[in-house]
């Protein structure tokens, strides 16, 4: 466990895509996703070293549903890397549903991560595409001195559990404060996540052991 008294410059947190389409009201919203607001606040002050990820979808997105005639929200197609699910049209670059939550500080991170960018390629993890290429942000965050990432924000079963995976992978001590995030949760996918993310080592942990 960890406690406020033990972070340092070797720690950063990751806070995964607190936008506005993942909050309540919006194309995709996460149920109860505004709860992990105050949480991630808390905690972005508390840490030294602060970066944040933004799904940046351009319109007609491989991962749309609306792409495909025919297609539905919420199946899985097969596509060159592999299975995708599919979703409503959602944080497509520059629109209101995009944007970060205003309660999320940019003045508090060294790093703004846009994901997703890539028309056909999808991409849960805030350090490589679904097609297996890197984003940089492991080596950015080992030039950096970092020894171990913490991760919050939405959703836990998707891009904070793969970014937590990944990061584990590329050799990081990774922690994802439970109660800073919020699940999709369709179809067992929470359970499933957290499953794999204790199986590689991946720590579950509470606000309140940072933050004391």
């Amino acid at each position: 466990m960890s406690t406020r008294h033990d972070l340092g410059g070797g720690d950063v947190l990751l806070v995964v895509d607190v936008q506005i389409d993942f909050l309540p009201g919006g194309a995709l919203a996460v149920p109860d996703g505004d709860a992990v607001l105050a949480p991630a606040q808390s905690l972005m002050r508390a840490f030294d070293q602060v970066a944040l990820t933004q799904d940046w979808h351009p319109a007609g997105h491989a991962s749309f549903a609306s792409s495909y005639a025919g297609a539905r929200p919420f199946q899985a197609i097969s596509l060159p890397y592999g299975e995708q699910v599919l979703w409503p049209d959602h944080c497509v670059q520059g629109s209101p549903g995009a944007r970060l939550h205003p309660r999320i500080d940019l003045d508090r991170a060294f790093l703004l991560l846009r994901k997703g960018a890539n028309r056909h390629v999808d991409s849960y993890s805030a350090f490589g595409e679904a097609d297996g290429r890197a984003t940089g942000l492991a080596e950015m965050l080992r030039a950096r001195g970092i020894k171990r990432v913490f991760a919050c924000g939405l959703a836990t079963d998707y891009c904070v559990a793969f970014s937590a995976l990944d990061a584990r992978a590329a050799g990081f001590e990774t922690f994802v404060v439970e109660d800073a995030c919020r699940a999709i949760d369709a179809d067992g996918s929470l359970a499933k996540a957290w499953a794999r993310m204790e199986a590689a080592g991946v720590k579950r942990i509470q606000a309140r052991e940072i933050l004391g």
